[in-house]
């Protein structure tokens, strides 16, 4: 694609918000010899967004595990969400708690392991309860939010750590590093699950305009074989600033569910498109450079051109919704959470398109109310379907509406429908069989 500059992989965290150090030192990256060699996180993205779930603890020989339990190290973190805590808390260092600590064993890589058994190696595998407040990585600077390369994960080493013993197999082997109560950060970059999966590049549309964006292959891409693929149209902060590149993969979980079988509950391989729209324009010019992209991007690779897909989150709908009327057939399916409206002319166009759409919204949503937003679109909708003829069972096929009570949300933010809807994997295999 002539069109399209490759970018390093490290761009999904250029110009990340830097928040106040705690009163941890920074560690003893590669300094050879006994002791912590280097403190690296690694996150997962979930319901809610990115967060670290494990840490790894790097030593300078093969450790021996049977000296490891839960209490080895105590893992605490930054409570910072900018979900619902105020944005000025980003620069409290004293706003932190421990995490809960799951699982400890060694690897012969900085990964984690799914059955939690240690491999012989030199590295510490420190997994934590996902669920735990803290660890957050997506940062608000103002009206947008990025990630951040600074995070403020810290380890304290409780126990004293052994290496294997010798030949013999006798004993705990040297001591590889002294109990102590120093708290290391980080001396490497976080390792970030499936998101550092992604392709991250840019695109220069016909007019000159730019529009990063992610996607993902599936395991084996095969040219010959034909895939279906998922157009992530993200919320309003997570277009793209000037220096938030890539966020819209880490921020929600939409980009990243479709590569695994444990929330789609399918095996079948799909190809994500994570467009990152520059907001400025109306949401029609917006839909413009996103369609662009992806004619081009369904050009280049293979895609089925009769299961091209959109879900969005927030603000994404409404380029959704322009796309859906400016270019119909476009989709042949539509997820809205957390929606804005699909005015009158717009409903109509859906419904004269006979696209499918699943709306979904929070009945409690604090940014838009459910019965100027979700409630509306669907109504609308639904009733260009009657004035079109249809019966209520067949506009019922067309056009879908899930309203969720506050019981869905583990977290308090029930403006992000995107999470209960992505938990519930019938709404995904809804999509999929459009």
């Amino acid at each position: 694609m002539s069109k399209r500059t490759s970018l390093a992989a490290a761009a999904v965290l250029i110009g990340a918000v830097l928040i106040a150090p705690g009163t941890a030192t920074a560690g003893p990256p590669d300094r050879g010899g006994d002791g912590i060699q280097n403190i690296i996180p690694i996150t997962q993205i979930l319901a809610f967004g990115q967060k670290v779930t494990a840490v790894v603890v790097e030593y300078s020989s093969e450790v021996n595990p049977r000296t490891l339990n839960r209490d080895t190290y105590t893992v605490s973190d930054s409570l910072y969400n900018f979900r619902f805590d105020p944005v000025e808390d980003i620069t409290d260092p004293t706003k932190r708690a421990d995490r809960t600590i799951t699982a400890v064993y060694t690897n012969d890589t900085a990964d984690v392991n799914a059955d939690r058994h240690s491999d012989p190696g030199k590295y510490v595998i420190v997994e934590l309860d996902s669920t735990d407040p803290g660890g957050n990585t997506v940062m608000a600077t103002g009206n947008y939010v990025k990630v951040n390369p600074d995070l403020q994960t810290q380890v304290v080493q409780n126990e004293d750590v052994y290496a294997q013993p010798g030949r013999a197999g006798q004993g705990r082997g040297p001591r590889l590093a002294t109990a102590s109560d120093e708290a290391y950060r980080p001396t490497r970059p976080a390792i970030n699950l499936l998101a550092d999966d992604f392709g991250y590049e840019r695109f220069t549309t016909t007019t000159g305009t730019m529009i990063p964006y992610a996607y993902h292959l599936p395991d084996g891409y095969d040219a010959a074989k034909k895939y279906p693929v998922v157009v992530i149209l993200p919320g309003q902060g997570m277009g793209f600033n000037g220096s938030n590149e890539g966020v819209q993969v880490a921020a929600d979980i939409p980009a990243t569910a479709w590569l695994q079988e444990k929330w789609t509950g399918t095996s079948e391989d799909v190809i994500v498109l994570a467009p990152q729209n520059q907001r400025v324009g109306s949401a029609t010019a917006q839909a413009d450079v996103m369609v662009e992209l992806l004619n081009t991007f369904a050009g280049e690779f293979s895609v089925d051109q009769d299961r091209i897909y959109a879900s969005t989150v927030s603000y994404g709908s409404t380029l959704a919704w322009a796309a859906l009327a400016t270019y119909p057939g476009l989709f042949d399916g539509a997820l809205i959470t957390g929606g804005f409206a699909a005015i009158a002319a717009q409903a109509t166009a859906v419904a004269a398109s006979g696209t499918p759409v699943w709306i979904t919204h929070g009945t409690h949503d604090h940014l838009l109310s459910v019965s100027t937003t979700g409630q509306a679109s669907y109504n609308r909708i639904w009733n260009a379907y009657m004035e079109l003829g249809k019966t209520p069972a067949q506009a019922n096929e067309l056009v879908k509406y899930t309203e969720y009570a506050d019981s869905a949300f583990y977290e308090p933010d029930r403006h992000l429908a995107a999470a209960p809807t992505y938990e519930d994997e019938t709404i995904l295999q809804w999509l999929l069989a459009q």
